[in-house]
């Protein structure tokens, strides 16, 4: 008897444990300027989180990116912009370099957030929580290349995985299914 009144205590925990499940809104991120913030603050809102690099030979991306945050930010749609130097060093500045480059060369003005890790043990959560959520390529986890992007919906949960190599005009479908 007492074996099945452990096994019950142990099922009434994990379901209640799922319905605490961790959301997106769970996090909290420091921006680019130092500030630390809840991303409760998106609550309601289509979300793009996209770790970023300025020398990279992906960052043209930058110009779609804030054309789609252009296009869709009165809609209720954000894109998240995540520096990230774990690729060939290719975001070696500091984040007030990395706030300047991205104004200059690319007029960006969706949020930014201070450079972090993406993969490894020094991973930053959220991009933990995002890995779990959508994996890669062929059950392969770990962040590829920088530009990879994930799709959040109006709930939190993290819709869609891209590979680096999506250009952002191509997200535009999947972001109107979702306003």
């Amino acid at each position: 008897m007492f074996k099945y009144f452990i096994a019950l205590l142990l099922l009434t925990n994990l379901l209640i444990a799922k319905e605490k499940s961790v959301s997106i809104y769970d996090f909290k991120v420091q921006t680019i300027d130092g500030e630390e913030i809840s991303l409760n603050k998106y609550k309601g809102k289509i979300l793009l989180i996209v770790n970023v690099a300025s020398e990279c030979g992906l960052t043209y991306q930058y110009e779609g990116l804030e054309k789609l945050y252009q296009q869709y930010k009165n809609k209720g749609f954000m894109v998240l912009g995540f520096p990230s130097n774990q690729f060939s060093n290719q975001e070696p500045g500091t984040d007030k370099e990395i706030k300047f480059f991205c104004k200059r060369e690319y007029n960006v003005h969706f949020d930014m957030f201070s450079k972090i890790e993406v993969n490894g043990e020094g991973a930053d959560p959220l991009y933990k929580f995002l890995k779990e959520e959508k994996g890669g390529f062929l059950g392969f986890d770990g962040i590829k290349w920088n530009f990879t992007k994930f799709l959040i919906d109006k709930n939190g949960k993290v819709v869609k995985r891209y590979a680096p190599s999506t250009n952002p005009s191509k997200l535009e479908e999947d972001i109107e299914k979702l306003l």
